[in-house]
């Protein structure tokens, strides 16, 4: 079998999560979104933006990112969604 330098592509079946937010969070959002269209030119609805918020954030702590390399029970895979080395191909 041929050891390429891409790894096996992950799982990229959507999820769907529904979720409650308060009044003032879903502002916070609507603004976000607005200055994201201001900034990029590009218009986004708050759905759009949310899952590579949700990415941004958990990939930005680092407690969480040592706790998932550590292996701790309950925190999940050990390798980011998406970024599979060819070791495990």
């Amino acid at each position: 079998m041929a050891n390429l330098r891409l790894g096996k592509l992950p799982d990229r079946t959507p999820s769907k999560i529904t979720i409650t937010v308060r009044a003032d969070l879903n502002q916070a959002l609507q603004d976000y979104a607005a200055l994201y269209r201001q900034t990029y030119g590009e218009s986004e609805t708050v759905a759009e933006l949310i899952p590579f918020m949700l990415a941004e954030f958990l990939e930005s702590d680092r407690a969480f990112a040592k706790a998932r390399k550590e292996g701790v029970p309950g925190a999940g895979a050990s390798e980011k969604p998406g970024r599979q080395s060819a070791d495990h191909a």
